[in-house]
């Protein structure tokens, strides 16, 4: 057991470890160790669970961690994905922001961000930055919510700065096979209402998400399943009998498909996406976090607000810039964000300087585009421009408030 916990836990000593293992399993628990699964006896108030795995107990060590002041040191961290879709998305993501990660070697685990002084970006395992923000180790994170949950395990001190970063869209759902068993199981209550589970036969679920596990199926009032961790080809897992069903993340559905699988109709745990997640004791206690977080924060519903819009400039004739506006907003499709900025446009006349026509400067989204330039040019606009938009800075980012109210600041 000890040799387990230290190569789960290398920055603890056998001896620390022992007594982490005291804080963590409480008295009132009943808690035994088998291989890596989980097996849930009853459904009850959580503290009756009869079994904990490694993951838990490194979650439940980290979080005693948490409790502390934050590790002493200058520097800024920020932990973005090493590896996979969701890091090259980050990264476009951040590109996209004018916030260019800048790795002197793709070898190597940290990086900087030139436009962000005294930040420092480490490429972590998604798991790992939760865990890394909640021991400390890290201020700021992008993951996605699914491991924010089933990692942070609820713990008040991860903080979610931007919830909709439009990127890594998926949902965690429950799937079992087409055929067989359960060829006539479609929903949650006619899996619940199945005979076969019991205390020495519970249903076997396949899963990297034990905790957003163990809380669906009791809310759904399911007492006998057992769950057994594992990463990557799940869908592989009840062809092979060693699991009934499967708990994983999906996009399409289309892997599911070609793997004689179905989606629960009631079987979603969590619809997930790219977030951008912070320490709440990294925010208040150590200088500079919250200043940086508020410029990514900017940064990022920016770029996201001006996302499918383009700005529409158009010169029309007119009497005045108020004559030209009425015309303008006589069109459905010419409101823009808060209405047609309208200026003079002055040229050079017999020696005179005149004001014949008024340029026209509207914000439209992309569906409406072409809608948009019909409209202008029935009114009178010509030499109509159109470029997309690259940000859409408001008066004030929208989510600062909410983040400074739920810190007390």
């Amino acid at each position: 057991m000890e040799s387990l916990f230290t190569s789960l836990l290398p920055q603890y000593t056998p001896k620390q470890l022992s007594s982490a293992s005291a804080v963590v399993t409480p008295p009132s628990l009943s808690i035994s160790l088998l291989s890596t699964a989980i097996h849930v006896h009853s459904v009850k108030p959580l503290a009756t669970v009869t079994c904990l795995s490694a993951s838990a107990v490194h979650a439940t060590v980290e979080n005693e961690r948490a409790g502390s002041r934050i590790p002493k040191r200058s520097e800024i961290r920020l932990g973005l994905p090493s590896k996979g879709r969701m890091a090259v998305d980050t990264l476009d993501l951040l590109k996209d922001c004018q916030l260019h990660v800048k790795q002197v070697n793709p070898r190597q685990y940290v990086a900087e961000i030139p436009q962000l002084s005294n930040l420092e970006v480490w490429f972590q395992r998604p798991k790992d930055i939760v865990r890394k923000l909640l021991s400390g180790d890290l201020d700021l994170g992008f993951v996605g919510l699914d491991t924010v949950t089933e990692h942070g395990q609820g713990n008040e001190d991860l903080i979610i700065v931007h919830d909709a970063l439009e990127y890594g869209d998926c949902h965690l759902s429950l799937a079992i096979p087409q055929l067989g068993l359960f060829e006539n199981v479609n929903s949650m209550k006619d899996l619940v209402e199945m005979p076969q589970w019991t205390k020495e036969n519970p249903l076997r679920v396949a899963t990297g998400f034990t905790y957003l596990g163990h809380r669906f199926f009791r809310e759904h009032g399911f007492k006998h399943v057992m769950f057994s961790t594992a990463d990557g080809a799940l869908e592989a897992a009840p062809a092979m009998g060693i699991a009934d069903a499967i708990l994983d993340l999906v996009s399409s559905g289309t892997t599911l498909k070609e793997n004689n699988l179905k989606e629960i109709e009631d079987g979603t745990v969590l619809e997930s996406q790219g977030v951008f997640v912070a320490s709440r004791r990294s925010l208040i206690q150590r200088a500079g976090v919250l200043d940086i977080t508020h410029e990514i924060l900017e940064r990022l519903e920016a770029h996201l607000r001006a996302v499918g819009q383009f700005t529409v400039v158009a010169n029309m004739r007119g009497s005045s810039a108020e004559e030209v506006a009425a015309r303008v907003l006589s069109q459905p499709s010419l409101f823009g964000l808060q209405g047609p900025t309208v200026s003079p446009v002055f040229c050079k006349r017999e020696g005179k300087v005149v004001a014949d026509y008024y340029a026209v400067v509207i914000c439209v989204p992309k569906k409406a585009l072409y809608e948009s330039v019909k409209q202008l040019r029935s009114i009178g606009g010509s030499g109509v421009l159109v470029s997309p938009l690259t940000y859409i800075f408001d008066e004030e980012s929208p989510r600062w408030p909410k983040l400074l109210g739920g810190l007390g600041l």
